[in-house]
């Protein structure tokens, strides 16, 4: 009997989460209440929220995608007026005594507000450039103010996610090389925008040893930590530039390289291969939905855990520059926890409801 794409996808989203525990318990130095106990609450929370959203109807999902986002750009609007500021960054929110990221709900709602437009539109429209004004705005809006908190990562990987939709949706390919022109050659307006740091991070991207001590320090002992790992790891609980604190933020951004160093190039090899299965599995959802609405919403979500994803190995290894975007489902974090835990609802939904036309 053939596993069902659910049963599948459940499988890989408990294989990734549990792998990502056992590196916080061994970043936590294997201490009971740090981030690893943390993190297996919160999946315990989320993961029945996301079958409870896998059983939803599509017409429920329709008719919230329009207030969600709008109360998403609200909660972003109240980071800049309220928001909890921490490592000279504004991104979160806190209420009784609860901190979360409201651009972690932005992801999923930016995907819902456009699976939604585009499903209303004929083909011929989405053709026309007066019907991509409104989604273009609705999309810029909220990438433009995570942007300023200042969370550059996550705003360009919102505005990649969104420009994917974008593209299944069936816009004209002439319209997209127009705009990558357009983005291409505004390159060199949006530096004179960008923080002093951010600018830093991409020289020394460039080069990581013209500041070794300083803004190259964290991308040279990921790349020590990933090194030293070898074929098969120096074992589980023992690497050293982990717990000898050289490695910096290696419960969230930086967790690829603690695998790297404990678990070697066959742990890596093994958490690509499951990442790009549940990618795999999320484009058949995809392709065998018959609504648009449906459809776009897989392609959305697989979107952006695949430049989730891509980013962050990236960046650990030195070929991107450090932009901080967390690793789904492994990397320690609640936002990203729930927001990742949500999407993967969406796509269950999806599939349930893969014959219906709506």
């Amino acid at each position: 009997m053939l596993i069902r794409l659910p049963q599948l996808l459940t499988f890989l989203i408990i294989a990734l989460s549990a792998i990502g525990i056992s590196l916080l318990y061994s970043a936590a130095d294997g201490v009971l209440v740090r981030w690893w106990y943390k993190q297996l609450i919160l999946f315990c929370i989320f993961i029945p929220i996301a079958f409870g959203i896998s059983k939803l109807r599509v017409i429920t999902l329709y008719n919230f995608a329009y207030p969600i986002y709008f109360i998403s750009c609200l909660l972003l609007i109240g980071v800049e007026v309220l928001g909890y500021s921490a490592m000279g960054a504004t991104r979160w929110l806190e209420i009784a005594r609860f901190r979360f990221q409201p651009s972690e709900l932005c992801k999923i709602s930016i995907i819902l507000m456009l699976a939604r437009y585009f499903h209303d539109c004929r083909l011929k429209e989405v053709c026309e450039w007066k019907h991509l004004i409104l989604p273009a705005i609705g999309t810029l809006f909220p990438a433009l103010l995570i942007i300023k908190q200042p969370d550059l990562g996550t705003g360009i990987l919102v505005l990649a996610s969104a420009a994917t939709v974008f593209f299944v949706s069936g816009i004209n390919v002439n319209k997209v090389i127009v705009t990558l022109f357009f983005v291409v050659i505004s390159c060199p307006i949006a530096w004179n925008f960008l923080h002093d740091y951010q600018k830093q991070r991409i020289t020394i991207f460039l080069n990581p040893n013209a500041d070794p001590l300083g803004s190259g320090y964290n991308i040279i002992q990921s790349q020590i930590a990933i090194g030293s790992g070898g074929f098969l790891g120096v074992g589980f609980l023992k690497g050293t530039q982990t717990h000898l604190d050289f490695l910096p933020e290696h419960q969230t951004d930086f967790i690829f390289a603690l695998l790297g160093e404990e678990f070697g190039f066959t742990g890596c090899i093994i958490v690509i291969t499951i990442f790009c299965l549940l990618l795999a599995c999320i484009t058949s959802a995809s392709i065998k939905c018959r609504s648009v609405f449906l459809k776009l919403i897989c392609q959305g979500v697989a979107s952006n855990l695949f430049f989730h994803f891509f980013i962050n190995i990236a960046m650990v290894v030195g070929l991107m520059p450090v932009v901080g975007i967390p690793l789904p489902f492994i990397s320690y974090g609640g936002s990203i926890m729930a927001s990742t835990l949500i999407s993967m609802g969406l796509v269950m939904n999806a599939y349930e409801n893969k014959d219906s036309r709506f």
